[in-house]
């Protein structure tokens, strides 16, 4: 059977806990027909429908759509058009279903002209607009990757680079960043350097334990506890907690006869989300699906109970503000 198909994922079914917790997924990808991973709003609803409460999501690019010409740095309107049609489709098809009330467009923070194209995007996106993901992540070796971030070395350090991301922070939007936990001091630097614009970490940072990193994930874990206590004494920051079921993290699950269970998936990864929150706060984490990619290796609905049940020796206002509070205040949704 083929990981990440409907039948394989299908072997492990629950029944959602806590169905009237109010969820706002605060970062899923959608990809066209033809694109790098299928995914459009039919397979969304499918998924929040399945009987979490999912209420509100929010988009972050992934390079879906672009428009195939014209200027290099407009070429990502394509993406931002795509998925604001798309929320339209979604609220005509299921007006049941959660809307996609927020959009983090793909924009190149070094261009000289970076307030017309960040109009351009707010036009674009219906006014979902919430901010931008020009990611830092850079693989050391790519070829070993099931996605390889290709971006510059020194980004960070990069003034222009600096320049647009504060000028994210003046117009009232985030920075969210994908990178691998060897570049969270590189993040680091770059939320010191810019102290005014919420930072949006991604993924805890990517631990990437496949190619060299094969099989040293304890190792890593203790690199990456000291970067995240760190990263967090930055009060304009703020975490994602998912984004650890992709095939690049090197826990495997993608690579079984059957997919987790959200005990088994809670069993191995528990102590990642534990650190984050105890170093973030309730307040300023927010769990995330990061779907369809997390797709290699669960459900939609187990990823939810594997949260649900991690997040149960919390308050309930702790749980609220993980679960959709802190989403809702960082992305400035309804």
């Amino acid at each position: 059977m083929i990981p990440s198909t409907p039948e394989w994922l299908a072997q492990v079914v629950e029944a959602p806990l806590d169905p009237d917790r109010e969820i706002v997924d605060p970062h899923h990808h959608l990809w066209p027909d033809g694109g790098a991973l299928p995914y459009g709003v039919d397979d969304l609803v499918a998924d929040t429908n399945a009987g979490h409460k999912v209420v509100e999501t929010v988009f972050i690019e992934c390079h879906a759509a672009y428009r195939p010409d014209g200027p290099r740095h407009l070429r990502s309107l394509g993406e931002t058009e795509f998925v604001a049609s798309s929320a339209d489709l979604l609220n005509e098809r299921h007006p049941d279903a959660a809307p996609i009330t927020g959009i983090v467009a793909s924009v190149d923070l070094t261009i000289d002209d970076l307030d017309d194209v960040l109009d351009a995007h707010r036009d674009a996106a219906g006014g979902r607009l919430r901010g931008v993901r020009d990611a830092l992540s850079r693989a050391r070796e790519p070829d070993v990757h099931t996605i390889a971030g290709s971006n510059a070395e020194g980004k960070c350090e990069d003034p222009a680079f600096q320049r647009g991301v504060a000028r994210l922070g003046e117009r009232d939007l985030t920075y969210d960043t994908w990178h691998y936990h060897y570049q969270n001091q590189e993040f680091l630097q770059l939320a010191r350097a810019v102290p005014d614009t919420t930072m949006v970490l991604d993924h805890f940072g990517s631990p990437v334990a496949i190619g060299s990193d094969a099989g040293r994930l304890d190792d890593i874990f203790e690199i990456w506890r000291d970067d995240i206590a760190a990263i967090a004494s930055c009060p304009n920051t703020v975490a994602k907690l998912g984004g650890l079921a992709m095939p690049d993290n090197g826990f495997g699950f993608h690579e079984a006869e059957c997919p987790p269970t959200s005990d088994e998936f809670l069993d191995v990864q528990r102590r990642w989300y534990e650190h984050a929150i105890d170093c973030f706060g309730p307040e300023r984490c927010m769990f995330e699906s990061n779907f369809p990619v997390d797709r290699f290796s669960l459900s939609y609905g187990v990823y939810w109970n594997a949260m649900k049940k991690l997040a149960s020796q919390y308050t309930d206002d702790e749980q609220a503000a993980m679960f959709a509070g802190t989403a809702r205040r960082v992305y400035s949704l309804a």
